[in-house]
C-alpha cells in the first residue's frame, strides 16, 4: 500500500489573506461602481419618463394639461411623425411641437412652411440657436439663459396678463417682427415670445417647459397661461418628434459632433483643458539643469583618461586631434591679443603668433590647423608639439 506524500506548500505561494490584500483595492472599487449605477439607474427610471408626454401622470409629463384642456372641451392627440404633424396643421389646430431640437435640419425647414401658411398656432418648447432659426426665422435664441425661474409678463399679451406670474425662465429670445409680443422678461430678453404668421396664425416661442409639467402647473400662474396658449383652438395637437421617424433619414448625412448637445461640447472642450493644465502640472519644470552633488569626487585627470581610452578603442585619432588643436587655439588666442571669438580663424590667429613668436609661420598652420595623424604615434607626437608651443608663447 502506497501512501501520496503531500508537498507543503512553499513561501512563494500566496495564502488568501495576501491575495485579499492584494486586490481589495480593485474589489471595493468594483462594488462602489456597480453601486453609484444601480442607484443612478433606480432613481432615473421614473424621473424622466415621459417627458412632455401628455399620456403620462410622472412629475416630468403633462397629463394635468391634457385632462384641464379637455374639461374645457379641447381635445388632445398626439403625434409621432412629421407627415402627421403637418396633415394636422390648419386654423382650428394648435400644434405643440414639445422637442424641437431632436427634429433634423430639414424637418424643421418643411415644418416651418406647412406652418407659417396653415393660419393656426405653433408652440416651440425651448428650442435652441439652431432650431429657432429654422422653426421660427424672426426669432433668435441668446446663448445666456435666464438666471430667474419665476418672471412677470412684462407686455400686453392678453393670457399673459391674466396668468400674471409664471416659471417661463429659461432659453431668452429677441426677435425683428415689429408685431410681435415679447412677454416675461429676464434683463430686457424674452422668455415668450408671440409672432403672427400669415391670416389669424402665430407661433409662441416657449424658452421653458416648466408650465407644462405636472410637478409645476398648480404654481403661479402657470395653469393659466398653459391653458390660454394651448387651448385657443378647439385641437390640440401634441408633436412627440422620435428619432424612428422616416423622414428623419431623408436628412443630409450629419457628424458625430453634430448630434451632440453643445453641453457635450463645451464639457468635452474643459475636460481637455483640465487635462492640458493637468499635464503641465506635472511635467518637468523648464529651466536649468540643477546641479547634484556625486557621491564620489572624480579626479580631472582621470576623467581626461577615461575619455582617451574611449578615443582609443573607436580609432577617433581625427576627434582627439581636433579636440587638441581646439583648446590650444582657445589658450593661445588670449596671449596673443586675437579674441576668443577669433581663435579659430587662421587668418587672425596665425599672424599674431608669427609675430609674437618671431616666427616665419611656416610650421604653425599644419601644426594648429593640419590634418589629423595617420597613427597613434603621430597622434602622441602632435600632442607634445602643440604643449611644446604653449610653453614657448607663455615664455615669450
Amino acid at each position: 500500500m502506497t501512501t501520496e506524500a503531500t508537498l507543503p506548500s512553499t513561501s512563494a505561494s500566496p495564502t488568501a489573506r495576501q491575495v485579499w490584500t492584494r486586490t481589495r483595492g480593485i474589489a471595493l472599487a468594483l462594488v462602489a461602481l456597480l453601486a453609484a449605477a444601480v442607484t443612478i439607474a433606480v432613481m432615473r427610471s421614473d424621473a424622466r419618463h415621459g417627458n412632455l408626454d401628455p399620456r403620462s401622470a410622472d412629475p416630468y409629463g403633462s397629463r394635468a394639461v391634457a385632462e384641464l384642456l379637455a374639461d374645457r372641451g379641447v381635445s388632445t392627440r398626439v403625434v409621432a411623425t412629421l407627415d402627421e404633424a403637418r396633415a394636422a396643421a390648419d386654423p382650428d389646430t394648435t400644434l405643440l411641437v414639445a422637442l424641437p431640437d431632436l427634429l433634423t435640419h430639414r424637418q424643421q425647414t418643411r415644418l416651418h412652411s406647412t406652418t407659417v401658411e396653415s393660419g393656426g398656432r405653433t408652440v416651440l418648447v425651448a428650442p435652441g440657436s439652431a432650431s429657432v432659426e429654422r422653426l421660427a426665422p424672426d426669432v433668435t435664441a441668446d446663448p445666456a439663459t435666464s438666471a430667474d425661474s419665476t418672471l412677470e409678463p412684462g407686455c400686453d399679451l392678453p393670457a399673459a396678463r391674466r396668468a400674471g406670474a409664471a416659471d417661463t425662465g429659461g432659453i431668452r429670445y429677441t426677435t425683428t417682427h415689429l408685431d410681435a409680443d415679447s412677454c416675461y422678461p429676464s434683463q430686457r430678453l424674452a422668455t415668450l415670445l408671440r409672432v403672427p404668421t400669415t391670416g389669424s396664425g402665430d407661433t409662441v416661442v416657449l424658452g421653458a417647459p416648466d408650465i407644462l409639467r405636472n410637478d409645476r402647473l398648480d404654481e403661479q400662474g402657470n395653469a393659466s397661461l398653459a391653458l390660454q396658449l394651448l387651448g385657443s383652438r378647439p385641437h390640440l395637437v401634441w408633436y412627440l418628434p422620435s428619432l424612428s421617424d422616416a423622414s428623419a433619414a431623408d436628412d443630409d448625412e450629419r457628424s458625430f459632433f453634430d448630434l451632440l448637445p453643445s453641453g457635450w461640447r463645451w464639457g468635452t472642450l474643459q475636460l481637455f483643458v483640465a487635462a492640458a493644465l493637468a499635464a503641465l502640472w506635472r511635467a518637468r519644470r523648464l529651466g536649468p539643469l540643477v546641479p547634484e552633488r556625486l557621491p564620489v569626487a572624480i579626479r580631472a585627470s582621470e576623467t581626461v583618461e577615461g575619455r582617451a581610452r574611449l578615443y582609443r578603442k573607436a580609432n577617433a585619432r581625427d576627434r582627439a586631434a581636433a579636440a587638441l588643436r581646439s583648446t590650444t587655439r582657445t589658450r593661445l588666442a588670449p596671449l596673443v591679443g586675437v579674441p576668443v571669438s577669433q581663435a579659430h580663424a587662421p587668418e587672425a590667429l596665425l599672424p599674431a603668433l608669427s609675430a609674437h613668436l618671431h616666427n616665419d609661420g611656416q610650421t604653425l598652420p599644419a601644426l594648429l590647423f593640419g590634418p589629423p595623424p595617420g597613427d597613434d604615434a603621430a597622434l602622441v607626437s602632435l600632442a607634445d608639439q602643440l604643449d611644446a608651443l604653449e610653453r614657448e608663447v607663455r615664455r615669450s
